[in-house]
């Protein structure tokens, strides 16, 4: 017999967001992991709120939902709040009622500035970390920088005296950033990728990985400029050495083959497996002291690992061109975006292992 094409809808529903979601969806060991790294912050999250006053959206609830943003690609917060309103998955994972209403994105967006800084982005990506502390090297890492195209386009790059005129037609003018900045985005560099390219208003993302898993253990935004990559190299490995935690080794490419780098992670006791630039004016800064070993070898096939985690960050994460303007917005946005690729790893690792 053929079934009715009723479209009443039904006035109650016994089935809860829990038993819709399956019990396999890879959604749920990152639920697990997200709530337990949340519990630990409370007492942060309390420091950040008044105890008074209208209730504001949770901030548990905000970091879940930036969390899904990040897994799904969602371009914009009217998306990622549209989504939210229909898909049983999102509220379950974001902690929303089946009959409560959704934020406005406006809302959603106050919020979120209120909430999120570099302190709390930071402290999150650290509560991530320890819990894949079973499976972090603590001896062997890669460090490598990735191009984040800012929010700002090159007719923003004007002279600073105020003169605006120069924005609309830039050739034949010579522009640098001790006259230009930009008007929309300060903080933004123009920046060259490589010999031939466009320059670009720019950051630079910066992330330390280690080498058994290709977890990331450190990550932080800093300025565009020729040293910056090498920069927050030595920031990340110092900030290690300050702790007295040892850094058996750092890989990292042809960029980081400088005298000075590399003389910098011999002082601080850490074995520079950097790839040699043999065509660098005055050669290679690395030596037989260094390639002579099997471990040089060995990190070089692993360098490669540090690629995926930028692929990810970029094709999902979405911080190949980031929608936030200033360094310090940028810097949490590409912490937390690290973070996410971390909680994306370590369900995995851990089905691995069982």
């Amino acid at each position: 017999m053929r079934g009715r094409d009723g479209q009443q809808g039904s006035v109650f529903s016994y089935v809860s967001a829990e038993e819709r979601i399956p019990s396999e969806h890879p959604l749920r060991a990152v639920r697990k992991a997200v709530d337990e790294v949340l519990r630990s912050m409370s007492k942060k999250f309390d420091a950040v709120y008044a105890d008074s006053g209208r209730h504001s959206i949770a901030p548990e609830r905000l970091l879940r939902a930036l969390l899904l943003q990040c897994f799904y690609s969602l371009r914009s917060e009217r998306m990622l709040v549209e989504q939210s309103n229909y898909s049983w998955l999102f509220r379950w994972f974001v902690g929303l009622d089946r009959d409560e209403p959704v934020w406005n994105h406006a809302v959603f967006s106050k919020n979120r500035e209120r909430l999120l800084n570099q302190e709390v982005a930071r402290s999150f990506f650290d509560r991530v970390l320890k819990q894949a502390q079973a499976y972090l090297s603590d001896e062997h890492f890669t460090g490598d920088g990735t191009l984040i195209e800012a929010w700002a386009s090159q007719k923003s790059f004007q002279k600073k005296d105020g003169d605006a005129a120069g924005g609309s037609d830039v050739r034949g003018q010579k522009r640098t950033h001790d006259t230009h900045a930009s008007k929309t985005d300060p903080d933004a560099r123009l920046y060259r990728k490589g010999q031939g390219q466009e320059a670009q208003l720019s950051y630079l993302g910066h992330v330390r990985m280690e080498n058994r898993h290709g977890l990331i253990v450190d990550a932080m935004v800093t300025h565009a400029d020729g040293t910056a990559e090498r920069d927050a190299a030595m920031l990340m490995v110092y900030k290690r050495w300050k702790k007295r935690q040892s850094t058996g080794s750092l890989g990292a490419d042809k960029a980081y083959d400088t005298h000075d780098f590399v003389q910098v992670l011999r002082d601080l006791r850490v074995r520079p497996h950097v790839t040699q630039n043999v065509n660098r004016a005055g050669g290679s800064a690395i030596d037989r002291r260094t390639t002579r070993h099997a471990s040089y070898d060995i990190r070089q096939r692993k360098r490669p690992l540090i690629e995926r985690a930028f692929g990810w960050m970029k094709s999902v994460g979405g911080i190949r061109k980031v929608k936030l303007r200033g360094l310090p917005k940028v810097d949490w946005l590409f912490l937390m975006s690290a973070a996410a690729f971390n909680l994306w790893r370590i369900p995995k690792l851990t089905a691995v292992e069982a």
